[in-house]
């Protein structure tokens, strides 16, 4: 096993295994890169349905695919397996998010407990677009000025559980863009990430974001210039797929983004979610 880190301020290439048969010492030296370099790159894997979740069950138990945009979309006899995809068959979308782009996020934040990693496997990809870029949660904190470093911590952000990262409405959910009463979850702005003890950002997804305690305006201000900081390309790192790529992503300190790609061509690719450990400190479900 050799892990080869990109040239970004995360990120690295793993070569030298095959995800369907790790012994106990591969995976914990898995494990610890996952954790130094927050996303993980394994390319040339042979999943079947059956070992992706078994390779995704090692870090922890998984989550059930989420309810989106199509229904709930997850594969025959896996629940635990998401279909992300623009292929329809019979008039019927096979999977979610489309072919459009997918703005920068954090997976499930909306939720009181979102799942600490996500592994993607890519079946289908097309040719140009669909790449997937990764940010650094760790180095926009590192990094955030003095001023807004002061300013931001201890305030709690309100993730909204209204829209998901391709902009369509979650299924069940009445859409809203007001911030203060759409469901959904706060979190701290600034947590402690569980098991490495370091500080970073949290921030979900923008749209339809809140501050608790700050008037609407002051809070968009303040998120806005958030966002702009975080966002910086030298905290990012994008990824062009090929068949046979697992990416896995420590949910807990990053965000992620979607190019848009020809809706012509076919993208087909199956996600899994790890489950928390456990509630993280100061979170609690909207009240309103």
């Amino acid at each position: 096993m050799r892990v080869l880190p990109t040239d970004a301020v995360l990120g690295a290439t793993v070569q030298g295994v095959d995800l369907r048969a790790l012994d106990s010492e591969t995976f914990a030296a898995v494990h610890r890169a996952w954790l130094d370099y927050q996303v993980l790159l394994f390319r040339d894997q042979g999943l079947t349905d059956e070992d992706l979740a078994a390779f995704s069950r090692r870090f922890g138990d998984l989550d059930n695919a989420p309810v989106q945009e199509t229904g709930r979309r997850f594969v025959e006899g896996h629940p635990e397996i998401y279909v992300i995809s623009n292929v329809v068959q019979n008039g019927s979308a096979i999977g979610s998010l489309g072919s459009g782009e997918a703005v920068w996020h954090t997976d499930m934040s909306y939720l009181p407990d979102p799942p600490k990693a996500s592994a993607l496997y890519a079946l289908q990809v097309p040719p140009h677009g669909g790449d997937t870029s990764f940010c650094s949660m760790y180095a926009a904190w590192d990094e955030l000025p003095g001023r807004l470093r002061h300013r931001v911590e201890g305030l709690q952000v309100k993730h909204d559980g209204t829209y998901n990262s391709g902009g369509y409405t979650r299924q069940g959910i009445t859409p809203t863009d007001d911030p203060r009463t759409s469901p959904g979850t706060f979190h701290p702005l600034v947590p402690v990430h569980p098991e490495t003890g370091l500080r970073c950002l949290y921030l979900g997804r923008r749209r339809n974001a809140y501050i608790e305690g700050l008037s609407l305006d002051d809070s968009n201000a303040l998120l806005d210039e958030i966002w702009t900081h975080a966002t910086r390309e030298t905290f990012t790192w994008q990824h062009r797929w090929r068949v046979g790529d697992l990416v896995l992503w420590d949910n807990r300190c990053t965000m992620h983004r979607r190019d848009a790609f020809d809706p012509a061509a076919r993208r087909v690719m199956h996600r899994t979610q790890i489950k928390a450990d456990r509630q993280a400190a100061g979170t609690r479900p909207a009240s309103t």
